[in-house]
């Protein structure tokens, strides 16, 4: 009986592999797909896919990169260090299209030049990176992304024969103006990303690496040739054109009009106190422990993660790390002097902020401003008050 079902499992394991291994037809087509931005943060930027079509096979299936495997051992520690590997994802055409449909979501294809050669040998490749095997990569949001893979197979697969060109429209741009096109200046994902991200990616993007956007991948596609005759994309169609318009962003719940309520309160406390000649420790407890958090995540993103984008994050220069360590000469009755020459130092690194911001360094959100000018009043009236006292 044993021999029986090793037998038949043998069978089904050389059937499978010979299925895998399929010659495609002269009919096939081997095509890119471009999703559009969702309205979730971890979709704003799109999606890309190849889609492998051909109906004499019977196949039409779509290979995308990116996807989650959520039953890796301690997921989100590994996600939060930059130490998580993403998978290679296999779907139906028509799951993934009813899937992108159903959250109305932009889908453009467009079939590439390929010869036939070319196309088997890059759907020979999606094949081998599919086994369980070689599935998993470490992901990186700009290097090594669902985009970039798309970019890197299909110039590998043509034996480095494809020569990229520049859209007419290209326009040069950081890294971090062209993540604002996709999340905007005054949104709680741009806000999130301007305090995570660091100032390498306020350097301009190559025009090679604005792909790191499924959004570009399409447009530099559409101008791009196999060698120095033939374009790679023979035809460019819209399959499904989302429906509804993006609705305006809620301005009362903006991260601009949210922090300049709390600048407000700061201000506002600071004049009583001023007024009364007091200092509300309450008030002061919270900033300091808030920022001094702040700064130890910032910090740990920058020294404890493989996160390319995170480093050299001067945020830290308003949310210091060292702050929550200042909470208990705030609570006493008469401080240290050296605490007053921490304040000044405080101040200057608010200096430093404003010169690294005007001359270009690194951009920090708008939303910050009112909080800024609030910590740097708060500041020098906490050290006039001890200065006082």
């Amino acid at each position: 009986m044993k021999l029986n079902v090793l037998f038949f499992l043998s069978i089904l394991i050389t059937i499978t592999t010979i299925g895998q291994q399929r010659q495609l037809s002269t009919q096939a087509e081997i095509s890119v797909l471009t999703v559009g931005p969702g309205t979730n943060l971890n979709d704003a930027f799109g999606h890309n896919g190849f889609r492998i079509k051909d109906h004499q096979l019977g196949l039409d299936i779509v290979y995308g990169y990116g996807q989650y495997d959520f039953d890796t051992p301690n997921f989100y520690l590994k996600f939060a260090q930059g130490k998580l590997n993403y998978l290679i994802s296999k779907h139906s055409f028509s799951n993934f299209y009813k899937t992108y449909k159903y959250y109305d979501r932009t889908i453009d294809e467009q079939v590439l030049n390929l010869s036939a050669s070319e196309k088997q040998k890059l759907y020979d490749y999606l094949i081998n990176n599919y086994k369980p095997e070689n599935r998993r990569y470490l992901y990186d949001f700009f290097y090594d992304n669902c985009a970039t893979r798309i970019r890197d197979v299909a110039k590998g697969t043509t034996d480095n024969n494809i020569t990229f060109s520049t859209p007419s429209n290209y326009e040069p741009k950081t890294f971090r103006q062209l993540i604002h096109e996709h999340v905007g200046l005054n949104t709680w994902g741009s806000f999130g990303i301007d305090l995570a991200l660091g100032s390498v990616i306020d350097r301009k993007a190559k025009p090679y690496d604005q792909m790191f956007l499924p959004k570009y991948i399409h447009e530099f596609f559409g101008e791009t040739k196999i060698g120095n005759s033939k374009k790679l994309v023979k035809k460019s169609t819209t399959i499904y054109k989302k429906k509804k318009l993006n609705t305006t962003e809620n301005f009362i719940w903006s991260p601009l009009m949210i922090l300049t309520l709390i600048a407000a309160l700061i201000l506002f406390v600071t004049y009583k106190d001023r007024k009364h000649n007091r200092l509300s420790k309450w008030l002061d407890v919270i900033v300091f422990g808030l920022t001094g958090v702040l700064g130890i995540l910032m910090l740990f993103l920058w020294l404890g993660t493989n996160h390319s984008a995170t480093a050299q994050n001067y945020n830290m220069l308003w949310a210091f790390p060292l702050n929550l360590l200042m909470i208990r000469q705030l609570l006493k009755t008469q401080t240290k002097n050296w605490f007053k020459s921490y304040l000044k130092f405080l101040i200057i690194m608010l200096c430093l902020l404003t010169l690294h911001w005007s001359i270009g360094v690194q951009v920090f959100s708008i939303a910050l401003i009112p909080l800024l000018i609030a910590l740097f009043l708060r500041y020098i009236y906490i050290l006039k008050y001890f200065n006082r006292n």
